[in-house]
C-alpha cells in the first residue's frame, strides 16, 4: 500500500478498532491459477503482544484448500471512506489549482494462516463472533437456539481460518496534507453533507479538534 509518512497510523490499538468496527475483510492469497479474493467476517484478538484474526470460509470455498498451513496471507479492512470536491478547499478561491480526492481509513494485515477443521476451534469461533454482532439486539440471538444436531450439521460445512498477524498497516488519509483553511473547509463540508464519521476524523488528524 502506497503510504505517504503524513498518512501513517501505526498505533496497533487503534488498527485493532478498526477492524473490529469493520470486521468484513478481503482475504487475499496467491494458488496456482492467481489470486484469490474473499469478503469474510473476521474477529481480532491479541495475546502476548501477537494479534490474530480468526473467521471461517465454507468448505465450498475454494479458498481455504490454497491456502494449507503457514501460507502467506493478505487481509484488507475498510474503514470510513468518502468523496472529497475541491469546492470545500479555500484554495480553490485563492488560486484554483486543486483537484478531487477520496479520504479513507485502512489496515491491511499480512501474516501466516492456518487451517482449522476441529470443531473444538471452530464452534466457539462461531459462537464469539455472533455473540459480537448480536451484541445491544434485544433479544440476542446465540448459536445454541439452534438444534445441537443442525449445528454440529453446519459447523461440518465449514473450515476456520487462524492468521497470525507479523505485519499491521495503517492508513488514515484524512486531508493532513492540505493547509488548515483546506482541512477546516473539508471538515465544514462533510458535517453539512453528513459524513460525520469522517469529518471526525478529518478533525482529529487534521489537528481541528477543538471545530
Amino acid at each position: 500500500m502506497y503510504l505517504p509518512p503524513q498518512f501513517a497510523e501505526t498505533d496497533e490499538t487503534v488498527l485493532r478498532a478498526l477492524i473490529a468496527a469493520h470486521p468484513l475483510g478481503l482475504l487475499i492469497s496467491a494458488s496456482a491459477t492467481g489470486l484469490l479474493a474473499n469478503p469474510v467476517p473476521f474477529l481480532v484478538s491479541v495475546r502476548d503482544g501477537v494479534t490474530t484474526l480468526r473467521a471461517h470460509l465454507s468448505k465450498a470455498n475454494e479458498q481455504w484448500r490454497h491456502i494449507g498451513d503457514g501460507a502467506r496471507v493478505l487481509v484488507v479492512f475498510q474503514g470510513a471512506d468518502t468523496y472529497v470536491t475541491p469546492s470545500w478547499y479555500a484554495s480553490k478561491a485563492e488560486h484554483g489549482k486543486v483537484v478531487p480526492t477520496w479520504n479513507y481509513a485502512m489496515v491491511q494485515a499480512r501474516g501466516s494462516a492456518r487451517v482449522q477443521e476441529s470443531s473444538d476451534w471452530l464452534r466457539p469461533q462461531v459462537s464469539e463472533l455472533t455473540d459480537a454482532h448480536e451484541a445491544g439486539r434485544a433479544e440476542p440471538w446465540k448459536v445454541e437456539d439452534a438444534p445441537d444436531a443442525f449445528v454440529a450439521a453446519q459447523l461440518r460445512g465449514i473450515v476456520g481460518i487462524e492468521i497470525e498477524v507479523q505485519e499491521l498497516t495503517g492508513k488514515w488519509k484524512m486531508s493532513q496534507n492540505r493547509p488548515e483553511a483546506d482541512r477546516r473547509g473539508v471538515h465544514a463540508g462533510l458535517g453539512r453533507d453528513g459524513k460525520d464519521a469522517v469529518a471526525d476524523l478529518v478533525a482529529l488528524y487534521g489537528g481541528l479538534a477543538d471545530d
